[in-house]
């Protein structure tokens, strides 16, 4: 075993010598620095995640909505788990961040539900305490994959219009809001891609490139402004946690979603990653 994993949000000094072995075992590595969400709810003990939290636990769920209070927490750990356990759920890291107040994790969740595979992209976003512990929880992804249905996800957090991103992520966001595709797509690196909420991607040089997915997004007449609400970037991955209020002239719903924007070597962005489940105007799959 070498190395540290740096994850959020459990706290690993919660958990028994052996439970803390397995998770360690299970990553190959000599140290935890956080115990990730999904090995946490896996392990079946609500002890060490209730303790995870400063105050009472509070964590928003895309399906389950918003979970508040130890005794409401422990059930959907206990829930959680199990179900997890049935569905013989696998779990893909994809990227991780923490900061002294903030962290997330980006993973990719395999399981085996009703005969089928079903592969559900993840981000996990955790506000923090300077000691590690849990403020809140809020955790995104597309339901349709999952239920077979989008959900109506109201917003988890206020707009904030201190927090313009700069950079490629910046130039990204304004194509996004104006409808230009080519402010857009020359905001990638030349082999950066797009994966959308159902988890297909988008690419430069793919058979559904990225001026025609954007195309096909734009297709109202005008851009999708979105509501910055907070921000986790290390200075390569940037987490922006957002509310879709307009799509082209439709003002649907408002909506809270996730995107992960990784930059490139050359500064440019190598992948974005949408967490939402926004309906497009008139059902539109886009």
């Amino acid at each position: 075993m070498c190395g540290t994993l740096v994850s959020v949000p459990w706290l690993p000094e919660l958990f028994s010598a052996p439970v803390l072995q397995q998770f360690l075992d299970k990553r190959r590595r000599d140290k935890l620095v956080a115990v990730p969400y999904f090995d946490g709810l896996m392990a079946g003990d609500p002890g060490p995640l209730v303790e995870s939290f400063a105050g009472e636990p509070e964590v928003h769920d895309p399906v389950r909505g918003r979970i508040k209070g130890v005794a409401a927490f422990t059930a959907f750990v206990t829930e959680t788990s199990a179900w997890l356990r049935q569905q013989r759920a696998s779990v893909e890291d994809v990227e991780h961040v923490i900061l002294d107040r903030h962290g997330f994790e980006e993973v990719v969740l395999h399981l085996d539900t009703d005969n089928r595979s079903v592969s559900l992209p993840i981000i996990v976003v955790a506000d923090r305490l300077l000691d590690g512990r849990i403020e809140e929880v809020r955790i995104y992804f597309a339901s349709q994959p999952l239920t077979g249905q989008r959900a109506n996800r109201p917003p988890l957090l206020q707009a904030d219009p201190g927090l313009p991103p700069s950079g490629a992520v910046a130039a990204y966001l304004h194509g996004f809001a104006a409808g230009d595709v080519d402010a857009i797509v020359v905001a990638f690196e030349p082999d950066g891609y797009v994966r959308d909420a159902e988890g297909r991607q988008h690419s430069h040089g793919g058979p559904d490139g990225l001026s025609a997915y954007y195309e096909r997004l734009f297709s109202t007449g005008r851009g999708i402004p979105l509501e910055s609400c907070a921000v986790v970037d290390d200075g390569r991955t940037c987490v922006l946690e957002y509310n879709v209020v307009r799509w082209g002239t439709t003002r649907p719903s408002p909506q809270a979603g996730a995107g992960v924007f990784v930059r490139g070597h050359g500064g440019k962005l190598a992948a974005v990653r949408v967490y939402d489940d926004t309906i497009p105007p008139l059902g539109r799959d886009a």
